[in-house]
């Protein structure tokens, strides 16, 4: 369990309940939320929200440490030394579940920044759907003020340039938000399986501390007996310190096919993280068209991706127009 066998000794040297506030502090996130593309605000959102109840949890943990601390204060003052003795074993019992908290809460961070990868390319391909929008806005408007204007014919080549980078764009969006997902919560639950787990654990020995105590009442004038559980005392905390350090995560592992075409073809590589496993593998999507032009689109790997990166391979565009189209239609 990573601490001394007791609070009582830790007193001087400071406790968790002594640290410094949460390391998610106030910053300009809310003044960045409103400058953010249409297609990423709601998950921008969700993810400051959670960054919220990730600190909450870190309170909670912070709040159940001084707890524990000021239960083995109070056994002490009693001047009972069987009192004394389980109140400040309890206090170890409920410090270490405190730290539980505290370690669901870095897992809770690693699955909000996976959900940041789907923000980030989300505000990637905005540029991209608003950019198609708006040569179709000017088409449709020299189209009813100059329906012959020789520049329509350039706006609509233009656009075909725009629909192609759009179908890859949009390609690897939908990509990385299916695999991401998975990935973000997939974490987040098997954080909290592992928090439930280990919570249990402790849980149940200090209930089997509690029944050391003597309860049984005395009359006035008679005294109880002394103490004698610290072997048994010191034996149910070995035992919680064993079975936290034998435990393995038993979570059913979420399969991923990210790295399969929709042909069948498999990925070169397999990972396996916290139950997620992956298949990696470049993907490329052809868009074909004429004999002589090809509008080609290399979309890396989401798996492989940085955080806020979209890789979209440069293309090459027929300036014919018909042969353009014909690229579209074939994707």
């Amino acid at each position: 369990m990573h601490r001394s066998l007791s609070i009582k000794s830790g007193r001087g040297s400071g406790s968790s309940a002594d640290k410094g506030p949460s390391k998610h502090r106030f910053t300009m996130a809310s003044l960045r939320g409103i400058q953010q593309p249409d297609l990423s605000k709601k998950l921008f959102k969700l993810i400051k929200t959670e960054n919220h109840a990730i600190g909450a949890v870190e309170t909670a943990g912070r709040e159940r440490a001084t707890i524990a601390a000021q239960l083995s204060e109070w056994g002490e003052a009693t001047n009972d030394d069987a009192v004394s003795e389980i109140s400040d074993k309890l206090g170890v019992l409920m410090a270490e579940i405190a730290e539980q908290e505290d370690i669901y809460a870095q897992n809770l961070e690693d699955s909000r920044g996976v959900l940041k990868q789907i923000r980030n390319t989300e505000s990637s391909v905005q540029p991209s759907r608003d950019h198609k929008a708006k040569i179709s806005d000017e088409i449709q408007k020299l189209k009813y003020k100059e329906p012959q204007s020789t520049k329509i014919v350039q706006l609509e080549q233009e656009l075909v340039r725009a629909e192609a980078q759009s179908l890859v764009a949009e390609a690897q969006l939908t990509n990385i938000t299916r695999q991401k997902l998975k990935e973000a919560y997939d974490l987040h639950f098997a954080a909290t399986i592992e928090r439930a787990e280990k919570q249990l654990i402790l849980a149940k020995q200090a209930r089997r501390l509690i029944n050391v105590l003597d309860d049984t009442p005395i009359v006035p004038g008679d005294v109880h007996p002394t103490f004698d559980g610290n072997d048994a005392v010191r034996q149910i905390l070995n035992d919680a310190e064993d079975e936290l350090r034998s435990w393995q995560p038993t979570a059913e592992p979420i399969h991923s096919q990210s790295g399969v075409l929709n042909s069948g073809m498999p990925g070169t590589t397999t990972t396996q993280g916290q139950g997620l496993e992956i298949q990696q593998s470049p993907q490329q999507y052809q868009i074909a068209g004429a004999e002589e032009s090809n509008v080609a689109h290399t979309v890396s790997d989401p798996a492989a991706s940085e955080v806020g990166t979209s890789e979209v391979a440069p293309h090459a565009v027929s300036d014919e127009q018909s042969n353009a189209s014909a690229a579209i239609a074939a994707a």
